[in-house]
């Protein structure tokens, strides 16, 4: 893995990166790991840079060591309720209680809205997976990392479970056709984004061939399957409005 481990001594503006799990063996192959899509897409040096494996029983830090956190995607599910997810999800409660930045990807998104309250489980239409459109709401307008996005954009998908019920206090800020919860904000700084907004085409399209039915058109409403490989410039900069906010108040 390209990004550091964390070490006993760290800058207040080091960035953490909470991984639930790896990519698809193929894609790893090719373009790296999630750390590494991250790395790149919020703009950080690797020396900036700690990664915590959560999923291998990792210890997640002290969140007062830390400018803000990101928390990856995974192929594990949240309904399992697996010991190293709960263990981290008590850890996203305690970091939301000291003001941490928080941004939670896919299963990170998913986990924040376990974590407080909310409810993860399968979707009724099943997978979403492919470039699909994002209709941003009225509720986003103010919003310190949405408002700036297009009111509709496109971005990379796959996922099977969804954020089904809401914690208190949630404010929806995007949705697709398939999931009314795509982007949502749990707390002040502390973002969940359902999409991928650190995939590019390359990934995208590596997760399709991944999944032979999605890729054959065999997807529920909402996936898009001939606009798989389509940019989504509007969503990847979103990671570098996370990254803005978070120095900000470093």
């Amino acid at each position: 893995m390209s990004c550091r481990r964390p070490t006993d001594r760290r800058p207040a503006a080091r960035f953490l990166i909470v991984q639930t799990g790896s990519t698809l063996p193929a894609v790893r192959a090719r373009h790296g790991d999630f750390p590494d899509w991250f790395r790149s897409g919020v703009g950080l040096h690797r020396r900036d840079v700690d990664v915590v494996r959560a999923h291998a029983g990792e210890r997640v830090p002290d969140p007062r060591a830390y400018a803000a956190a990101i928390v990856t995607g995974s192929p594990a599910m949240v309904s399992e309720r697996l010991a190293w997810s709960e263990a981290t999800a008590a850890w996203l409660r305690d970091a939301i209680a000291h003001g941490l930045p928080i941004l939670g990807v896919c299963y990170g998104h998913q986990l924040l809205a376990h974590a407080l309250g909310g409810r993860v489980d399968y979707h009724a239409s099943g997978r979403e997976i492919g470039t699909v459109d994002i209709q941003r709401l009225a509720a986003s307008d103010d919003d310190a990392l949405l408002a700036a996005a297009p009111a509709r954009f496109v971005a990379h998908a796959s996922h099977q479970q969804s954020v089904l019920e809401l914690p208190d206090g949630a404010v929806v800020l995007a949705r697709s056709a398939h999931d009314p919860h795509h982007a949502v904000r749990y707390a002040p700084r502390v973002w969940g984004l359902q999409f991928h907004p650190e995939f590019s085409v390359e990934i995208m399209r590596g997760y399709l061939r991944g999944r032979p039915r999605a890729a054959n058109g065999d997807c529920p409403a909402g996936c898009c399957p001939a606009r798989e490989h389509a940019p989504a410039p509007a969503a990847r900069r979103l990671l570098r409005r996370f990254r803005s906010i978070a120095l900000a108040n470093a």
